[in-house]
C-alpha cells in the first residue's frame, strides 16, 4: 500500500502542473514501484543496481538511446533497461537518465524497492530483480492522464458530448493522427518512433500526435499495442485537447502545441465533416520547446510568485485529493483481499466449467499446457494481443493446439473469459474456431483452441510480398462466403443469437486448407429471441471497423456485424486497410475512396494488384454487396442471409447503395503529395490473435 502513495502524489502535481512552463522540463515523473520484494542498504543487490545506473550512463548515448543490461547472478541479478524519446539527442537523452537513476539512488523514487519502472516525459526506465524481455509483450501498468492546457475549459471548442456527429468528429480526427504516428514508429521507423501532425479546417486547432515502441519487440507486435492504446484514448480523451498513456512497452501522446523536436514524420491536412461553430477563444498556443520567450526580471518574479503561488494551492488540493483516495483503498482492503478475491473468481469459473462439462470440452492442467508449449517457449509464439501472447503447443495424443495465455495483469481479461467460455462452447460451425478446453490456475487463465496452420486473414491480404498472392480471387471469394456463413449461423442458426462486436481481418484464421474460422468472441452478446438491439456505456471493438451507430451511440445489434463484414469484404477485394496513416488520394480511408470509385464507375481500380486473374462480374457484384453493408444507417444495411443470396446469386438485381458512413473524411491535394503511398499494393498489416482492450 505504501508504494502507492508516492506514486498518486507525484501523477497528480506532475499532471496539474504539466504546462506551468512551456520549456522542456525534466521533472515530469510518474512511476510505479512494482510488487517484487524490497532490498537493503548495502546489500548485494543495492551495489548490482548501483553497477546497472553507471553502466546505462554512458552505454544508452552510444546505443542512440536505448540499451539493456543483466548485473549479478540469482538471487541478486537485476535486470534493467533505459529507452530515451526518439526525438531526443545524446545530451538530452543522457541528462535525463542522470536524473532518473538520481532519484533511485538517494531513494526518493521507489526507496529499497527492487523493481520500479520510471516515466520521464524525454526517458523511461526500468529494472527488476525478474527478467523484463522476451517474456511478454503485454504493455502492463498504464498511465492514463490528459492534458489541461486551458485549465478552465481542457476540452476544444464547441465540444458537445451529447452530439453524436461531435464525438464521431472528434474520434476520427485523433485516431486519423494517432494511426499515422503509430505506423511510421511500426514500420518506417529504425527506433519504433514517430511524429504527425492533423491541420483540420474548422473548430479543430493543429492538433500534434507522438507514438514509440520498446525497440526489441517486432514491427507487428508495435503496431498491436499502439492500437490497443488509440482505442483506449478514443474511450478516456473525449474531447480533450491533449492527453496520453504510458506503458512499459509501448506509449502515445497527442496535444494542441508542439511538444517534441523536429519536424513531424506524418502531414495530413484538409476538411473533414462539417464541426458544430466554435464556441469562446481558442486556447494559445505555447512557444516551442527549444525557444523559450524571454521577459524582464520584474515580469520573472512576478512569474516566480503566480507559480509558486498555484503550486501551493495545487498542493493542498492534491494532498486532501490523495488522502481520500488512500482512505478509500485502505477500507476496500479490509473488506477482502486479493487472494479472496482471487479464489471468488476461480470458483466462479470452475461452477461455469462444471456446468458444460463433457468429454469434448476438458479443463487441462497447468503442467499439461506448459509441457505442450515448451513452457511458453518464445519459438513457440504465434502472436500478441491487448490481453496477452497465443502459443502453439502439441498435446501428449498428437493433438495441435493454439494456446491464448491471458496475462495475469490484464484487468480487462477476465471478464472477456468468461464470456468466450460461456458462449464458445455452445456454438458449432465450420466457419468457427473450435475451442479445445480451458484451464485456470491462481491468476493463469487460458484458453486452448484448435491450430490453424495458416495463421489469420491479415497475414495474407495486406502483404507486400508474395504472401498475399497466395491466395487467388477464387480462394478469397471461398473465404468470404465461408465468414458470411459463419455470421449467418452466429446471427440466426445458432442455439443462441450472437452479435461478435470485432469482427475483422486478424480475428479471422485460416485453417491447413486455407478454410476461414472466426475467432475471438470475449466481446460477443447474446441476443434473446425478440430483442433486435442493445446499448452499452463501454464501447469495444476496434475502430474502422466499427459502425458508426455503435462508435458513437454504444447502440449494437447484427447490423453492426454486418457493417463489419462490409469493411472486411472491401479489404479484401483491394488487400487494403481501411483505416491507417495512408491516403487514399483525397480520402483517408477505404470506404471513402471505394465509394468514389464507384460511383465513377472505376472499381477495377480497388481491385489488389495481386489478383491478376479474377472473375470481373463477381468482384463487382462483391464491391456492391460490401457498399450496401456500410452504409450509415442500419435499416439499409441487409441482413446476412441477403448478403449470402446477393453474393452467390447473380440473377437477382441489387439495390443501389447510399453514401457510406465516414465517407467525408476527406484530405486536400498538399497532403496526399507527402503520403508516401501509391495506392499500388497491398497494405502491411500486424497479426494479433486477442480481443483489443477496450476502446
Amino acid at each position: 500500500m505504501h508504494n502507492i502513495i508516492p506514486y498518486l502524489f507525484a501523477l497528480f502535481l506532475s499532471n496539474l502542473c504539466l504546462h506551468l512552463s512551456s520549456a522542456a522540463v525534466l521533472n515530469e515523473l510518474y512511476y510505479n514501484c512494482g510488487q517484487t520484494g524490497n532490498y537493503t542498504i548495502n546489500s548485494t543487490y543495492s551495489s548490482n543496481l548501483e553497477k546497472l545506473s553507471s553502466s546505462f550512463s554512458t552505454e544508452a548515448v552510444a546505443e542512440q538511446g536505448y540499451y539493456e543490461n543483466t548485473i549479478g547472478a540469482a538471487p541478486d541479478q537485476i535486470y534493467g533497461l533505459v529507452l530515451c524519446r526518439g526525438d531526443a539527442n545524446s545530451s538530452i537523452c543522457g541528462d535525463c537518465l542522470k536524473q532518473s537513476f538520481e532519484g533511485v539512488m538517494n531513494l526518493s523514487i521507489c526507496p529499497n524497492s527492487k523493481e520500479a519502472n520510471i516515466y520521464y516525459d524525454l526517458c523511461l526506465v526500468r529494472y527488476s530483480n525478474q527478467r523484463l524481455l522476451n517474456s511478454t509483450v503485454s504493455n502492463s501498468n498504464k498511465i492514463i492522464f490528459s492534458s489541461d492546457q486551458n485549465v478552465t475549459d481542457s476540452r476544444f471548442s464547441g465540444w458537445d458530448p451529447s452530439n453524436n456527429t461531435v464525438k464521431n468528429y472528434f474520434n476520427t480526427v485523433v485516431n486519423t493522427l494517432l494511426s499515422s504516428a503509430s505506423d511510421q514508429a511500426a514500420y518506417n521507423s529504425k527506433k519504433h518512433f514517430g511524429t504527425g501532425v492533423i491541420n483540420i479546417t474548422g473548430s479543430l486547432p493543429v492538433i500534434y500526435g507522438m507514438s514509440q515502441c520498446m525497440p526489441d519487440i517486432s514491427n507487428n507486435a508495435c503496431n498491436a499495442c499502439l492500437e490497443d492504446l488509440i482505442n483506449l484514448m478514443l474511450k478516456f480523451f473525449d474531447g480533450r485537447q491533449g492527453g496520453r498513456i504510458l506503458g512499459v512497452r509501448c506509449y502515445l501522446r497527442y496535444e494542441i502545441y508542439t511538444f517534441f523536436y523536429g519536424n513531424p514524420d506524418q502531414h495530413v491536412s484538409g476538411t473533414v465533416i462539417p464541426s458544430p461553430p466554435a464556441s469562446g477563444n481558442q486556447p494559445t498556443q505555447p512557444p516551442p520547446m527549444n525557444s523559450p520567450t524571454s521577459t524582464s526580471k520584474g515580469g520573472k518574479s512576478r512569474h516566480l510568485i503566480i507559480i509558486i503561488s498555484v503550486s501551493v494551492a495545487l498542493l493542498v488540493i492534491g494532498s486532501f485529493i490523495v488522502f481520500l483516495l488512500i482512505r478509500k483503498l485502505r477500507h476496500a482492503e479490509t473488506n477482502i483481499t486479493q487472494e479472496e478475491r482471487m479464489l471468488a473468481t476461480n470458483n466462479e469459473i470452475l461452477n461455469q466449467w462444471n456446468s458444460k462439462r463433457s468429454s469434448d470440452f476438458p479443463l487441462f492442467d497447468f503442467s499439461q499446457i506448459a509441457n505442450a508449449t515448451g513452457n511458453f517457449s518464445l519459438d513457440n509464439k504465434l502472436g500478441e494481443g491487448g490481453f496477452g501472447p497465443v502459443y502453439k503447443g502439441l498435446l501428449q495424443d498428437g493433438l495441435e493446439i493454439a494456446v491464448k495465455r491471458l496475462s495475469s495483469n490484464s484487468g480487462q481479461g477476465l471478464d472477456e473469459f468468461k464470456n468466450e467460455i460461456q458462449l464458445i462452447a455452445k456454438l458449432q460451425h465450420r466457419n468457427l474456431v473450435r475451442l479445445v478446453g480451458w484451464c485456470i490456475k491462481e491468476d493463469e487463465k487460458i484458453l486452448v483452441y484448435e491450430y490453424m496452420a495458416n495463421k489469420s486473414l491479415d497475414c495474407f491480404i495486406f502483404d507486400k510480398t508474395s504472401t498475399g498472392a497466395l491466395i487467388n480471387w477464387e480462394r478469397r471469394f471461398e473465404i468470404i462466403e465461408g465468414i458470411a456463413q459463419g455470421l449467418l449461423y452466429l446471427h440466426q442458426h445458432s442455439r443462441l443469437r450472437i452479435v461478435h462486436r470485432d469482427l475483422k481481418a486478424s480475428n479471422i484464421l485460416l485453417d491447413s486448407e486455407m478454410n476461414p474460422k472466426i475467432s475471438d468472441f470475449g466481446l460477443a452478446r447474446i441476443f434473446g429471441p425478440k430483442e433486435l438491439q442493445a446499448n452499452t456505456n463501454r464501447v469495444v471493438g476496434t475502430y474502422g471497423y466499427m459502425a458508426p451507430e455503435y462508435a458513437s451511440e454504444g447502440r449494437y445489434s447484427i447490423k453492426s456485424d454486418v457493417f463489419s463484414f462490409g469493411v472486411l469484404l472491401l479489404e479484401i477485394v483491394s488487400g487494403k486497410r481501411n483505416m491507417g496513416f495512408h491516403q487514399y488520394e483525397d480520402f483517408l480511408n477505404l470506404l471513402g475512396f471505394a465509394w468514389d470509385r464507384w460511383k465513377g464507375g472505376k472499381f477495377s481500380e480497388l481491385i489488389c494488384p495481386t489478383l491478376t486473374e479474377v472473375s470481373q462480374r463477381q468482384i463487382e457484384r462483391c464491391i456492391h454487396v460490401a457498399l450496401l453493408c456500410v452504409q450509415e444507417k442500419p435499416v439499409d444495411r441487409p441482413i446476412m442471409s441477403d448478403v449470402i443470396i446477393f453474393l452467390t446469386t447473380e440473377s437477382i438485381i441489387l439495390p443501389e447503395p447510399k453514401q457510406p458512413a465516414y465517407f467525408n473524411v476527406r484530405v486536400t491535394e498538399e497532403a496526399v503529395e507527402s503520403s508516401d503511398f501509391d495506392g499500388s499494393s497491398c497494405s502491411i498489416n500486424y497479426v494479433t490473435l486477442t480481443n483489443p482492450q477496450e476502446r
